[in-house]
């Protein structure tokens, strides 16, 4: 099966260096192409050298909501010169009521000329959210979006938001984590995804499946992108679908959100 991981961080700084490692061994496991989403002005020229050395890593650019407090001045014309470099994806971008001490001001300006910026080049993109499910959906219906669709990554909103999301344009990524014996809100909501919107998401380094489905595990409780093979197989269970459909299905609407 080839397999796709909708939402990963692989530039993140806690594995050690150990990136082309950590990518070899995804490729031994099935997977085709990952979506690396960086997070804030730091870390974009490490997202794009990744997507240089790996065909398989997908680049996305994106500012988080928890660094919206420290972005520069010019994190915009930055922004704009990744996408100018490589047209892949905008993300990670969101809101954030959860985060202890994170300040809510200006991340909804920030969101909103993100989401312009990917709708005006029709480019996909990976959305996070906390606690802000009921603004988000207003941001949205409010636009502009791109009309590829976006993504919404480990949706953990409503079971009843899912049908007017996905009305929308939105994708739904099942993160590894869910199937922790905790997440049962968030596999009822899951169970509301259609088909044709359903992908499959490792959130590497974080999100970690439990102990006992973890196939590559890694120090300090850190989530090796090659599980996600292990999450394929623990989502279906789950949704209660064979894999082979999933994965076929998952490859579809990858391709069609993100490209081949």
């Amino acid at each position: 099966m080839r397999l796709y991981d909708a939402h990963n961080h692989l530039q993140d700084d806690r594995f050690g260096g150990r990136q082309d490692e950590l990518i070899a061994d995804c490729a031994d496991v099935g997977m085709t192409r990952m979506v690396v989403n960086g997070t804030r002005e730091a870390d974009w020229p490490t997202v794009a050298a990744l997507a240089k050395r790996h065909d398989c890593v997908l680049p996305s650019f994106g500012l988080h909501p928890w660094f919206v407090p420290e972005r520069s001045a010019e994190w915009l014309a930055q922004l704009e010169q990744q996408l100018d470099a490589w047209p892949s994806a905008v993300g990670e971008i969101g809101l954030d009521r959860w985060k202890p001490g994170l300040d809510y001001d200006g991340q909804e300006t920030v969101f909103t000329t993100q989401l312009r910026l990917a709708a005006e080049r029709n480019l996909p993109v990976s959305i996070h959210c906390l606690k802000s499910w009921g603004r988000l959906h207003e941001l949205l219906r409010a636009g502009p979006l791109p009309q590829r669709g976006f993504l919404l990554h480990s949706y953990g909103g409503p079971a009843e938001m899912v049908e007017p999301l996905a009305g929308l344009g939105a994708y739904f990524s099942f993160p590894g984590a869910f199937v922790h014996e905790r997440k049962t809100r968030q596999r009822d909501a899951f169970r509301q995804v259609p088909a044709d919107r359903l992908l499959i998401e490792t959130d590497a380094p974080d999100q970690p499946l439990p102990e006992d489905r973890v196939t590559h595990p890694l120090g300090q409780r850190l989530n090796h992108p090659a599980n996600i093979a292990a999450v394929y197989e623990a989502a279906a269970e789950a949704l209660g679908q064979a894999p082979d459909h999933l994965a076929k299905r998952a490859e579809e609407n990858f391709v069609r959100l993100f490209g081949s």
